[in-house]
């Protein structure tokens, strides 16, 4: 699993970040594979307390290149996952992009391969669920992506870093 050393975070600030992205992961999946939206009223205050308490724990354990990680993780899966919606709006939505920002902060966090890794996984798994969409001859169905850019996110959260 990956985890700051306690040098990293002498509070339980990450701690309390993961477990609210918990919560609101379970929210957002059932949210969007329900009604295909990923809401603002909930993404957008995720995304604000997330970076303000992951900020706080970094300058707890005076390490400022952790609350530096955790903004640019933020920024640039937003960036990314813009540059893919702007390429193809009508297979990704704004909201997808905006939860790359929740995702992203939390894995900027533990550094820029996890962020990368994190949001890989994502658009790996909503490949492979595609294909067995096609293979099932259900063509033209639509996936909401929002349930595999966050299991990207925890696997890459929960599996041990090499």
């Amino acid at each position: 699993m990956l985890r700051p050393s306690s040098a990293d975070a002498p509070s339980s600030l990450p701690a309390l970040a993961l477990s609210l992205f918990a919560v609101v992961s379970v929210v957002l999946v059932i949210t969007d594979v329900r009604r295909r939206r990923l809401p603002d009223v909930v993404v957008l205050p995720a995304t604000a307390a997330a970076v303000l308490i992951l900020a706080v724990a970094a300058a707890t354990a005076g390490r400022p290149a952790l609350a530096a990680g955790v903004a640019f993780g933020a920024v640039g899966a937003f960036g990314a996952c813009l540059l893919v919606r702007l390429s193809r709006p009508e297979a990704f939505g704004g909201g997808d992009v905006k939860l790359a920002a929740l995702v992203g902060a939390h894995l900027g966090w533990f550094g820029p391969e996890a962020v990368a890794s994190g949001v890989a996984l994502g658009f790996v798994a909503a490949g492979v669920a595609a294909v067995g969409v096609l293979a099932a001859g259900a063509r033209g169905t639509s996936l909401p992506f929002g349930p595999f850019l966050l299991l990207g996110a925890w696997v890459r959260l929960l599996t041990p870093a090499s």
